[in-house]
Order: C-alpha cells, then sequence, then structure tokens
C-alpha cells in the first residue's frame, strides 16, 4: 500500500507559477513510476506529466510542455510539479499518482494508487 498526499494548491494569478508536492509513504518510492492528472470542474480527469521510478524519463501532456516540470526526490519519498505561465485554464484538481514498476504510463487506470488531490485556481 502507498499513501499519497499532495500539497502546495492554492490561488494563483495568471502568469505566476506554483509547485506541487506529492509525499508518498508505505513502500519503496524508487519502486514506482509517477504521474500527474487534474481533473476541472465538469471535465474528465487527464494526464498532465509522468516521470520514470530514476527520474531519468519524463513525459508531459502537449498543454503543458515548456510550462510545467516533473521531478521528483526518492530520497524524500516526494514528487514535484512545478508549473510556471499558469493559466486560467489549468484551474483543476490536481492529483498525483503512483505505479510499481518503471515504465511511464499517460493512462490514469493504469495507476495503482492516487492521492486525494490539492485544488489549484487560476484567477484572470
Amino acid at each position: 500500500q502507498v499513501q499519497l498526499v499532495e500539497s502546495g494548491g492554492g490561488l494563483v494569478q495568471a502568469g505566476d507559477s506554483r509547485k506541487l508536492s506529492c509525499a508518498a509513504s508505505g513502500r519503496t518510492f524508487s519502486n514506482y513510476a509517477m504521474g500527474w492528472f487534474r481533473q476541472a470542474t465538469g471535465k474528465e480527469r487527464e494526464f498532465v506529466a509522468s516521470i520514470n521510478w530514476s527520474g531519468g524519463s519524463t513525459y508531459y501532456a502537449d498543454f503543458v510542455k515548456g510550462r510545467f516540470t516533473i521531478s521528483r526526490d526518492n530520497a524524500k519519498n516526494t514528487v514535484y510539479l512545478q508549473m510556471n505561465s499558469l493559466k486560467p485554464e489549468d484551474t483543476a484538481v490536481y492529483y498525483c499518482a503512483a505505479r510499481r514498476g518503471s515504465y511511464m504510463y499517460i493512462q490514469g487506470n493504469k495507476y495503482d494508487y492516487w492521492g486525494q488531490g490539492t485544488q489549484v485556481t487560476i484567477s484572470s
């Protein structure tokens, strides 16, 4: 069992930056690929970014490429999402997810564990 707790959400002005954190506990963190997803009100959950077990490989949704950066610190059992140049359309609940193994996936149903989410609201 892996427990995931996101933090760092809040109200941000358009154009500003925000860094989300996801702290993991329960199992060996480095055994898991990690992903960030988001869900806006009235919309389906969508993939944002993923990172493999070592942090050596990452993958991004097209709409965040060049603006968001996913990273991890296995010594701290934490994955991060640095979000820059935020837009009102980035407003959503952001979730981190963990999948045992080294491969990254964009499909949410490939992930085994999920956090409770953190709300990010971008004002224009």
